[in-house]
């Protein structure tokens, strides 16, 4: 019972109250092998979209127009039909990983995400790797920035809405196509579960290197690596016994 308690408590947390947050590593772990269901679905679903959805040609309404082209071929008139694609559901799947990304950059928010009560129970009992939040944060911007750009891929309108009536030009951006290349959200899926895959199998984490290259170019603050992996609970045990 005690456990339970320290889990909803301190979830993946080593402390939340310390100044430079650490979360233990295996736990981060397992919730994106959790999530990697999100972008297999995504992926399949966007295969689907740009390579799945084909014309099709009625035979029955075929008829011929009795001309013909500059080079002899018979031109006849059809009636050719297309599958429409409704993406609600998979927005409704984006802006749930988007809240994903976001929740688990804080303390606070953290305690919102399923993902992560799960992850922390799943985690329990299994020496814990703690690791500074503030790489993951990096790494989880990364991911949000992904979902974004998969969200305007299949909302492109309400993009265009939005920006339309910002510079005050009613079709500058088109409002009855889709703007942005179909390779981008294709790529990004693809990309994003490579990354989850290999922290989730591999337990390297691709964002927290572009991280420390940043940290490297001294363009952001790195955390203390040498305090990661200190068994705390062993230290508290110690002086317990003393």
């Amino acid at each position: 019972m005690a456990g339970i308690i320290s889990t909803f408590k301190n979830l993946w947390f080593r402390d939340p109250a310390e100044e430079t947050t650490y979360i233990n590593d295996t736990a981060v772990r397992i919730r994106a092998g959790l999530l990697l269901a999100i972008p297999m679905y995504m992926g399949l679903t966007l295969y689907n979209a740009i390579y799945g959805s084909k014309w099709v040609v009625t035979g029955d309404v075929i008829q011929d127009t009795l001309e013909t082209d500059w080079d002899g071929h018979i031109i006849y008139s059809v009636e050719a039909i297309r599958r429409t694609l409704d993406y609600s559901t998979q927005t409704h799947v984006l802006f749930y990983a988007l809240f994903e990304m976001l929740a688990g950059m804080f303390v606070l928010t953290s305690r919102l995400s399923p993902t992560i009560l799960i992850s922390t129970f799943l985690a329990k009992g299994k020496r814990p790797e703690w690791k500074p939040l503030v790489p993951k944060r990096f790494a989880w911007s990364i991911g949000a920035t992904f979902i974004i750009t998969c969200l305007i891929f299949f909302n492109p309108e309400v993009l265009a809405g939005w920006v339309n009536k910002l510079v005050g030009i009613e079709e500058w951006l088109p409002t009855t196509e889709n703007y942005m290349p179909r390779w981008i959200p294709l790529v990004m899926i693809w990309v994003c579960f490579g990354f989850m895959w290999m922290e989730t199998v591999l337990g390297f984490c691709a964002g927290c290197k572009v991280h420390a290259l940043l940290v490297w170019l001294g363009v952001l603050k790195e955390e203390c690596e040498a305090c990661n992996n200190i068994d705390w609970d062993e230290i508290a045990a110690r002086r317990r016994q003393s």
